[in-house]
């Protein structure tokens, strides 16, 4: 086709010199250069990314939304299964990785057409509807659509006992399309639309009892039955579906990319080291169980009590509380590893630990030191802030990133609260969950309300400390 072309653009041109001279021969072929350069299928500047373009800016953007299962800053490091998926996937490339977030597939979408995108990773289903919009890769992870209920509307089990009952979901997503789906097969049940709501804020309003019911991909609830411990998932209302990435119709070698790392990477291991990060330990809160508590401590705290009491004596934290804080972070398992990568008894982060000096996150002496350091570091950060709230805020900035932190205590000023107060934040950082507060946030999505728990729990471990006295003799060698 292309041989073919250019031997039609040479005939006119030599068609048109016959006729023409001058000035205007001149003009005439400025014309018609133009225009092979610009409809040349392989001249052409496209507008979507190909695989080309990727390799010659040794970069890569993937669009994605801004989620607990997507993208999502922890402690200041950016998660996210498909957030670490895209990162292994640029470096199968050999190349770096940008993130763009949006809030919808409408922009998705476009951010392929107009270019500002190579590829789409956001837990999307491989469905008929959208795959006249975009090439979607092989799927990579089998997922159902769920009821998610409260707990007192368990007995909901399947799409059948949803007739006269409300559903909400988002606007425009797969939910819409299969609840429309069972309503026309005969179920007569009310579906509530809302606009781009995203499906965590619809989990979280189930929890709250404010709806009734939602529907979420198991991915999704799996990850987020830790954060909503009050919802459950009662049943499927279709058959498994699969996820999948998604590149521009015409981008083929790049898709052909994607789907040859999807296979090497479950191959290799490395897809199932991502997903049981995420998803591999999904049981629902733990709830304080003082009996534990106490045996745990009764074993435990004896080995670790004099590196702890020297490291709070040094940096001026009681001991208890910074006791109470380990049992919190690891339960006082030197060897504890989290879902996020954190380590050993105060779990500490790799890059933290690195810009600490600990050479050894499992070492507990290490750990301890570098962790009440960092806590200390946090401390002083947050001078601004005196007396008690300091000390809660330091936690929480421990807990989930200052930079979460700061956004709470920004969001509280525009709310008429005081940004020094640990009230305050309390009621600023939950509100970081959803879209409506996050968008504007400069560090996006957070648990908000997982600092919370993290303090309430260390309060409860530390009043129980003092109020017992607990003094352990420490363990001879």
């Amino acid at each position: 086709m292309t041989i073919g072309r250019s031997v039609v653009v040479k005939s006119a041109v030599n068609d048109i010199l016959k006729e023409k001279t001058g000035f205007q021969i001149t003009i005439l072929i400025v014309w018609i250069v133009l225009g092979y350069y610009l409809f040349h299928p392989v001249m052409a500047a496209y507008k979507f990314v190909t695989l080309q373009r990727i390799q010659k800016t040794g970069e890569i953007t993937v669009v994605t939304r801004n989620n607990a299962h997507c993208y999502y800053l922890y402690r200041d490091q950016p998660m996210g299964f498909e957030y670490e998926m895209a990162q292994a996937f640029a470096e199968y490339l050999g190349v770096r990785l940008q993130v763009k977030v949006v809030d919808s597939w409408k922009q998705m979408v476009a951010a392929l057409n107009n270019g500002s995108a190579a590829f789409i990773a956001a837990s999307t289903p491989i469905i008929p509807k959208w795959q006249n919009e975009v090439a979607f890769s092989d799927g990579y992870m089998e997922v159902a659509q769920q009821i998610i209920a409260h707990r007192k509307n368990s007995s909901i089990k399947k799409a059948a006992d949803l007739s006269g009952k409300t559903v909400d979901v988002r606007k425009g997503t797969a939910y819409q399309q299969r609840l429309m789906e069972l309503r026309d097969q005969g179920i007569d049940l009310a579906i509530r639309l809302h606009d781009d709501l995203p499906t965590e804020e619809l989990i979280q309003k189930v929890a709250d009892e404010e709806i009734d019911f939602t529907i979420a991909n198991s991915n999704i609830i799996s990850i987020n039955r830790r954060n909503f411990p009050g919802v459950v998932p009662t049943g499927s209302i279709n058959n498994p579906m699969q996820l999948g990435w998604a590149v521009y119709p015409e981008s083929i070698e790049l898709l052909e990319r994607i789907n040859a790392f999807l296979s090497a990477a479950k191959k290799s291991g490395r897809f199932d080291s991502i997903y049981d990060k995420y998803y591999g330990d999904t049981k629902d809160f733990d709830y304080v169980d003082l009996k534990v508590f106490h045996r745990r401590v009764k074993a435990r705290l004896s080995r670790y009590s004099p590196f702890i009491k020297a490291a709070a004596k040094k940096h001026g934290f009681d001991w208890r509380l910074i006791a109470a804080q380990i049992y919190q972070e690891s339960h006082l398992n030197p060897w504890a590893k989290s879902q996020a990568g954190a380590m050993g008894l105060m779990q500490i982060l790799p890059t933290t630990g690195r810009s600490l000096g600990v050479l050894d996150l499992f070492d507990p002496v290490q750990n301890i030191n570098g962790g009440v350091q960092h806590l200390k570091n946090l401390f002083e950060h947050f001078a601004s802030v005196k007396g008690q709230d300091r000390l809660m805020i330091s936690l929480a900035a421990y807990n989930i990133g200052q930079g979460h932190i700061h956004d709470a205590r920004q969001l509280a000023k525009k709310k008429g609260l005081d940004p020094n107060k640990w009230e305050s934040l309390s009621k600023t950082l939950p509100l970081l969950q959803y879209k409506k507060y996050y968008k504007h946030a400069k560090y996006g999505f957070c648990r908000g309300t997982e600092p919370i728990r993290y303090i309430k729990q260390i309060l409860i471990y530390y009043d129980v400390l003092k109020r017992q006295g607990f003094e352990y003799k420490t363990a001879q060698a």
